[in-house]
């Protein structure tokens, strides 16, 4: 397969497509952020890249806390106004009509709409040229009843929306199980 160079691109499939959230001089905002991910889990650790001006970065660094949303396909329309327009200009709460609840940290906004929510702790803002990464412990994690199977959350009732290529997609049809189809590559099985 021939290749082409297209420059030093952040190509990365797909990119989640979560709402942060965070108290920004005492009132709930919320921005679309799709440079975000996991990034440990004991403890439970999550990444979000941030430019410098951003409201909500602002109300990050002043509360050390905030929130991350998983939309579901039901809420691409709110989840796409909150990356469009600046919670300096407007109250997206009130735009989207989002009811906003507080776990136990007190000062992360969480929206009761959406299917999950991450409620975090700062423990790291590094500034990286561009955009600051802030580095989160999860405090806890929020799902909706209707979300889960068994007591487990359920990706398939969660429904949740990657961003890629400048358009929103649904998580699509499962491939292959984890843990299990490397299993099937002759190097995976033991001599006989």
């Amino acid at each position: 397969m021939a290749k082409v160079t297209v420059e030093n691109k952040t190509l990365v499939y797909p990119m989640p497509a979560f709402v942060i959230g965070a108290n920004v001089d005492g009132k709930p905002n919320f921005m679309t952020a799709a440079w975000s991910g996991i990034a440990g889990s004991n403890p439970p650790m999550i990444t979000v890249a941030l430019q410098h001006h951003r409201h909500t970065l602002k109300g990050m660094k002043q509360n050390m806390t905030f929130s991350v949303n998983v939309p579901s396909v039901d809420l691409v329309k709110e989840t796409d106004y909150c990356g469009i327009v600046s919670g300096s200009k407007t109250d997206k709460v009130a735009d989207c009509h989002f009811k906003v609840f507080y776990g136990k940290l007190t000062t992360a906004p969480l929206i009761e709409q959406y299917p999950v929510n991450l409620e975090c702790k700062v423990l790291h803002i590094l500034d990286l040229g561009s955009h600051e990464l802030v580095v989160g412990r999860i405090e806890e994690t929020y799902v909706s009843e209707e979300c889960l199977t068994d007591g487990r959350p359920d990706a398939d009732k969660i429904k949740p929306i990657a961003f890629v290529g400048r358009r929103y997609r649904a998580i699509g049809e499962v491939v292959a199980n984890a843990y299990a189809i490397g299993k099937e590559l002759p190097a995976a099985k033991p001599p006989a």
